[in-house]
């Protein structure tokens, strides 16, 4: 992607925060519950060799970029417009890195590692979506998935942000077995601060309509990954001293409880045979 000097001007590049990681000031920042996702999804990665990493609804850019400076080669696929832009630019200083709307832009692309955070509760044939998915992943490659948690939790949120439905333990299995996969873990992630911030999002949320101002479940979604209109307000308490530290606590903390479902997310980690 190539920008003029006045382009650069307007639109400062990615600041790479030592906690949160890479943000766009001002546009997009790290909410609480994106933080506490991060730590299980790059731990889950840790031990990957150099290869290519797929991200499915990679919204901003933010976690790819991550795999980018670790020299993987990646491709990030977002059908929102935005988000691509956004993408765009967390990425550009990548020639590794691209960013493309749709699967069948890469018809040939294997990757050896596919993430999806928060992307399959937003479509209603979840299965099928999942495996054409699944078939972009090389064999004996590596699935990284992350959902909401529980049918009891859904709230305002679900709601503004276009989800369509929550999983069950049983039901990220049942989805893994017919899609073929074999599931490693399954971590529930979150407890105690995204319970918290949950309730929160819930109260903040109530009467504002959907994610972006949307007027209907597929233009929440496409803007729920980018929209942080409330956390860029906020951004200053989770980068104070007390914050950083209540955000590395709570990254510790929810280690403790993955094997519980008292948190208020799922990551499966799984591989195709």
């Amino acid at each position: 992607m190539t920008r003029t000097a006045d382009v650069w001007k307007e639109r400062p590049r990615p600041k790479i925060d030592r906690q949160y990681g890479p943000l766009l000031e001002g546009r997009w920042v790290p909410a609480p519950r994106f933080v506490l996702r991060r730590d299980r999804v790059l731990a889950a990665a840790a031990d990957l060799p150099l290869g290519m990493v797929m991200e499915i609804g990679c919204g901003s850019g933010a976690l790819l970029r991550e795999f980018a400076q670790r020299g993987h080669q990646c491709l990030g696929v977002e059908t929102s417009t935005h988000a691509r832009a956004l993408a765009g630019e967390m990425l550009d200083a990548f020639p590794t890195a691209r960013v493309v709307a749709s699967l069948a832009d890469e018809p040939s692309a294997e990757a050896d590692l596919l993430i999806s955070c928060e992307v399959l509760e937003h479509i209603e044939d979840d299965r099928d979506a999942l495996a054409q998915w699944v078939a972009n992943l090389r064999p004996g490659g590596r699935l990284i998935l992350s959902v909401p948690a529980h049918t009891r939790m859904w709230g305002i949120t679900d709601v503004w942000a276009g989800h369509v439905r929550r999983y069950s333990r049983t039901d990220l299995l049942r989805l893994a077995r017919e899609v073929g996969l074999l599931v490693e873990r399954i971590e529930c992630y979150g407890f105690p601060l995204s319970n918290l911030t949950a309730l929160l999002a819930n109260r903040s949320l109530k009467g504002k309509g959907l994610a972006g101002g949307g007027n209907s479940q597929a233009q929440a979604t496409a803007a729920s990954g980018v929209d942080r209109s409330v956390h860029i307000r906020h951004f200053s308490l989770q980068t104070s001293l007390p914050g950083r530290f209540i955000m590395k606590m709570a990254c510790l903390l929810q280690r403790a409880f993955l094997s519980t479902d008292w948190g208020d997310g799922f990551v499966m980690i799984a591989r195709r045979p």
